[in-house]
């Protein structure tokens, strides 16, 4: 039986339906930052409450409701789950092998001081990471290495989180850019040259930022120069290449840069002292060892193999052959219980129109499979025999287990939302402010980023209705649809599902709360810097942002 979303379901009022159908979001951040509950029960029980919530309110049928909760749940843990279970293995394979210490001392022998370590690994291998494959594994990967060089794992997982917010919406070679693109129309490229104008005046700041919340302002400024050089490195390459490049490279080439840059740099200039956690004991203390330039290559290998690997895989030649010549995906082209049975209506749509509902999983193309690849390969390198390789993946799939429970449940959440009406009443809510609409524009997708964990998804989500708006009010919709982006750059670090991912990598499984409590207040600092820069771009500094026709010229 085909049903209609109604978005503004209660007394034909959005402001009033989006304040009851906001009851599931305000439980979960009441669940983790004040509750502080495990992150896998709360978010199985923000998607029960969801259910309830859209079947009372919305009139939704319960079959269709729940088809649409196990359709993000699938999506949930593949590909995303997929790709977080392969990142952790391969880091599980490098300790495994011993030679994760090696990579320990390479880090070290740059610098032992943990101000820098949380530049370089942090900052600039995790914005590699997220540039490479995304989707947890910057996080994954980069906090797991910060626990072995020393740090807290609630810091290291914390920093990693804030700093994997420069390269969000660049990530997985350019996805959300080009989710962004497809959705308005607009064309990925205009849209990368904007969030190229916006996100490089939040790279300069972030590194001081990190080093300030992780020893405080008097220990930042020991290391002030190294903080600049790695900040204005990345925030220049992010520039140029999204304004000259595209969308598909801004992260390799600004993480690259300012991982050189920062090295070069640090063979020149040394802070006058070593900083360590006040927590930090000195017989536990972690000192680098010598080793050859072969033995450090080698440990370095799977990383290298890694990058190659992605590179290959995010090729549109690749994807096309394995997709279209060899056809190695699974596919259900019509979502049993949901397909053709809910329909958008306007204003969302011009006119009433059928919400598709397919799963594909493009599993050999995969960003997971990718990095799996990568880890067989590294046992082969690393030799690693096949049982002890198959023991490690039995261990990572044990670690991981609340972690994926957290990430399912936290997707089907996602996709009930977006199939109820849920998110699209809360967007028409935005929408209707009017002149203040540019203010409020990153909030949009830093909600939708919160909702979905993903600014892809985040921009497919409110891409054309940032679109439209804009039109509406006589702002520049390029300028909007990339503020959409921008500002779910900073709802990543608080999303349930990169928390998730973060704990599991950081052993702060079940702590997921304290994950939150330590980074909403930031997320929400950076929010309004967002808010006010757009504002700015939008009223006083207008041709700061290309427009459709100038990019055309």
């Amino acid at each position: 039986m085909p049903w209609n979303q109604n978005y503004a379901a209660l007394n034909n009022s959005i402001g009033l339906t989006a304040l009851v159908v906001s009851i599931p979001i305000f439980f979960l951040f009441w669940a983790l930052a004040v509750k502080r509950m495990k992150g896998y029960i709360a978010g199985l029980m923000t998607l029960a409450i969801t259910l309830i919530d859209v079947v009372l309110v919305y009139k939704m049928p319960v079959g269709t409701a729940l088809s649409a909760s196990a359709l993000g749940i699938i999506n949930g843990l593949f590909p995303i789950a997929w790709i977080v279970i392969a990142a952790v293995f391969l880091y599980n394979l490098t300790v495994e092998s011993g030679h994760f210490e090696i990579i320990k001392s390479s880090i070290a022998s740059i610098s032992d001081d943990r101000r820098i370590q949380a530049l370089l690994v942090a900052f600039c291998f995790g914005a590699f990471l997220e540039g490479a494959a995304g989707f947890g594994a910057p996080v994954a990967i980069s906090g797991a290495i910060l626990i072995g060089l020393g740090f807290e794992p609630l810091y290291a997982a914390g920093l990693c989180l804030i700093a994997n917010t420069a390269p969000v919406a660049f990530g997985a070679i350019g996805s959300p850019i080009i989710a962004a693109g497809a959705v308005t129309g607009l064309g990925d490229f205009v849209i990368s040259q904007a969030v190229g104008r916006q996100l490089p005046f939040l790279s300069v700041v972030i590194p001081l930022y990190l080093i300030v919340l992780m020893a405080g302002w008097k220990a930042a400024r020991e290391v002030l120069p190294a903080i600049l050089v790695t900040g204005i490195s990345f925030a220049v390459a992010q520039w140029w290449s999204s304004n000259y490049l595209g969308a598909y490279l801004p992260d390799i080439i600004s993480s690259l840069t300012s991982l050189v840059a920062t090295t070069v740099f640090l063979r020149f200039w040394k802070p006058k002292t070593i900083w360590r956690f006040p927590s930090e004991k000195k017989e536990n203390e972690f000192k680098p060892t010598k080793h050859t330039a072969g033995q450090v290559v080698k440990a370095w290998s799977p990383f290298a193999i890694l990058t190659v690997m992605v590179a290959i895989w995010g090729t549109p030649a690749f994807k096309n052959w394995v997709t279209q010549d060899l056809k190695w995906f699974i596919n259900i082209p019509h979502w049993p219980g949901l397909d053709g049975l809910v329909y958008k209506m306007a204003p969302i749509v011009p006119s009433s129109s059928v919400y598709g509902a397919s799963y594909k999983w493009e599993f050999f193309s995969a960003g997971g499979t990718a990095i799996l690849i990568t880890a067989m390969i590294s046992m082969l390198v690393l030799r690693v025999a096949p049982s002890k390789g198959m023991e490690v993946f039995g261990r990572t799939l044990k670690q991981l287990m609340y972690p994926i429970i957290t990430m399912g449940s936290v997707l089907g959440f996602a996709y009930l939302a977006n199939y109820s009406g849920l998110s699209f009443t809360l967007g028409l809510l935005f929408a209707s402010t009017g002149k203040a609409f540019p203010f409020l524009s990153p909030v949009l997708g830093w909600m939708g980023v919160f909702l979905t964990g993903s600014d892809t998804s985040a921009n497919a989500l409110f891409g054309k209705l940032q679109q439209v708006t804009a039109e509406q009010i006589g702002v520049n919709p390029v300028l909007t649809v990339a503020a959409n982006s921008s500002g779910g750059v900073v709802g990543k670090m608080i999303s349930p599902q990169s928390i998730a991912v973060a704990a599991a990598a950081t052993s702060l499984v079940g702590r997921e709360s304290d994950l939150f409590r330590f980074t909403i207040k930031h997320s929400l600092i950076f929010l309004v810097v967002v808010c006010v820069m757009i504002t700015l771009q939008a009223y006083v500094f207008p041709g700061m942002i290309p427009t459709v026709a100038s990019a055309l010229k």
